[in-house]
């Protein structure tokens, strides 16, 4: 029985890129799926295509394509390698040419394929309500985009083009690796039994090191084994969509029924019904084995028929966040520190500065938790953050920290501060017949 090997390269936009490197060469992967698109990070990529037509792709897409792109394609004695990735963000055509460009100038002969039709932005209504409360129309200049969360379509477009190199924008997880479980077993796109398995797979490796042990790991309670070097998952699925999660002989980290439980439950809301654009997936009867040292095995997933709508997620503008932050140590810290926000923010307060929210925390203290600790840390940083319409007034915030310097109290040092446009995130539901799934060679 043919079994398809497909690996995890990222699992965020700032993943690291030497356990992807390490998949690529030594995985013998049939599918390297890079993960690296959140919410807010297709707003902002979004925001960078406005000053720069050309860009708003994934700003680390270079230097990844340059590491792995001399493992794709047909190497003698090796399973054909092939790359999906959603590091084409807001702009996957011209992430597409700048891999093409990579690929030329290493001398490589690759078929590059962007993948589009998430970007719906010119299709919606102004009267159409975000799950905040607001209307897209409310938002007027401030809107910066609205991507439809895409399931398998256009990726399967691309394979089917023999692509060796897919770049999608906004696709949901699971779907980059769903895609490839369909293309190569041939799978219907209501076979919704397989569909649900293969989005477990997708859904097990789409946080790359989070389910071989990274964010799993907890020091006396959790141990992980060399977490610096740290491998990324792969899986070992059958034509059934029975799957094998485990990683590069000799990486650091641990694939164990206890890091893949995790993992299932994150982002989870239903284990009944998982929605994707693909399928509705049931979790709710999945157990792991395992079935060696670093190899789980995943069954007892299953599937529904897809939701009849897309979740859109829109970015938009709103305000600005001035920052300031100062350390105190030493004997008295914590109370020198209190004094220092109490002085920020009743000057905040007198001198006019116009915030919508607030906050003055001590980190070490309270930031996390609240007032809790009665033990006194011999080091503690005040900050102090607010949101507020007009950038001009963020600035200030920052500026009143700065002058503890010299305004008191004793023994402040290392002063920082920061102006930050915020950019907001909501979501709405869409039919399916807004989204064109395509390609685009």
């Amino acid at each position: 029985m043919k079994t398809l090997r497909i690996g995890s390269g990222a699992g965020y936009s700032g993943d690291r890129i030497e356990p992807a490197v390490e998949l690529a060469e030594q995985g013998d992967l049939d599918y390297l799926v890079f993960e690296c698109l959140a919410e807010r990070t297709i707003a902002l990529a979004q925001q960078a295509r406005i000053s720069d037509p050309q860009g708003g792709y994934d700003p680390l897409l270079s230097e990844r394509m340059r590491r792995v792109l001399p493992f794709v394609g047909r190497h003698a004695g090796r399973r054909r390698l092939r790359v999906i990735t959603n590091m084409g963000a807001a702009n996957p055509v011209a992430a597409a040419i700048e891999v093409r460009r990579i690929a030329d100038e290493l001398g490589l002969n690759l078929r590059v394929v962007a993948a589009i039709g998430d970007d719906v932005l010119a299709t919606l209504r102004p009267e159409q309500r975000l799950d905040n409360g607001q209307t897209l129309g409310s938002l007027g200049k401030r809107l910066i985009s609205a991507n439809a969360y895409l399931g398998v379509d256009a990726i399967l477009q691309a394979l089917h083009a023999d692509a060796d190199v897919v770049i999608t924008g906004r696709v949901a997880d699971p779907s980059l690796f769903l895609a490839p479980q369909m293309f190569e077993f041939g799978w219907a796109a209501d076979d919704w039994q397989r569909l649900g398995r293969g989005t477990l797979v997708g859904h097990l490796l789409e946080c790359a090191g989070q389910v071989s042990g990274g964010y799993f790991a907890d020091p006396g309670v959790k141990d992980v084994a060399d977490l610096a070097r740290l491998g990324f998952p792969l899986a070992e699925v059958d034509a059934e969509g029975e799957a094998v999660i485990t990683k590069v002989s000799g990486s650091g980290g641990r694939v164990s029924r206890a890091t893949c439980t995790e993992q299932l439950i994150y982002e989870v809301h239903d284990p009944a019904a998982y929605l994707t654009p693909d399928v509705t997936a049931d979790f709710s009867r999945v157990a792991f084995v395992e079935e060696g040292i670093d190899r789980v095995r995943a069954q007892g997933a299953a599937g529904h028929a897809r939701p009849e709508q897309l979740k859109v997620s829109v970015g938009y503008l709103d305000g600005w966040i001035g920052e300031g932050q100062m350390s105190y140590g030493g004997p008295g810290a914590v109370a020198r520190a209190q004094l220092a926000r109490d002085i920020v923010l009743k000057r905040l307060e007198w001198t006019g500065v116009k915030m919508q929210d607030v906050r003055a925390e001590l980190i070490g203290m309270d930031s996390l938790h609240g007032p809790r600790s009665s033990v006194e840390p011999w080091e503690v940083r005040l900050r102090v953050a607010a949101r507020c319409e007009d950038r001009d007034e963020a600035v200030r915030v920052g500026n009143e920290v700065e002058t503890l310097y010299t305004n008191g109290p004793s023994g402040g040092g290392g002063a920082s501060k920061s102006v930050r446009q915020v950019v907001a995130v909501a979501s709405l539901m869409v039919p399916r017949s807004v989204a064109n799934p395509r390609i685009q060679a």
